[in-house]
């Protein structure tokens, strides 16, 4: 009878070998799985600033349809800063920051958009310029 319970014992147990080998798989999955997240995250952020930068425009856009021109800051959108009286806001409760925690760069007239205005988002590095993840999202396309 002594024989039975020792050997249930033991077959209920892993072996150092066997809790290894799960945690080596285990490092090894979330090694691959987690460049992949990342991935996705910062491609969500992208996707979410460039979206941010397309209702900025809208607003400033019917800013200067009942205005008759683009505010002399996004600010103008909030609160009548430049004293117009035709302005009839506030157009948006907030400016929102970019997905990295940056104001958007705004000015009017726009160098790249002479007639209207440029509106940025300094991407990941917070730094004019950049390629890859770090690049600026704007509203304008450049063309090498």
């Amino acid at each position: 009878m002594r024989k039975n319970k020792l050997s249930k014992k033991r077959k209920s147990c892993f072996t150092l070998v066997e809790v290894v080998v799960v945690i080596v798989i285990l490092v090894s999955l979330a090694g691959i799985a987690t460049p992949i997240y990342m991935n996705y995250v910062k491609q969500g952020k992208i996707s979410t600033a460039q979206m941010q930068i397309k209702l900025i425009e809208q607003e400033l856009d019917n800013y200067k349809i009942q205005v008759g021109k683009y505010p002399s800051e996004l600010r103008g959108l909030v609160e009548n800063i430049d004293s117009h009286e035709k302005w009839d806001g506030p157009y948006m409760k907030k400016i929102p920051l970019d997905p990295w925690g940056n104001e958007y760069q705004y000015t009017v007239p726009g160098e790249n958009n002479t007639k209207s205005f440029d509106l940025s988002s300094l991407g990941a590095d917070g730094q004019t310029g950049g390629d890859g993840e770090d690049a600026d999202i704007t509203n304008w396309t450049t063309e090498d």
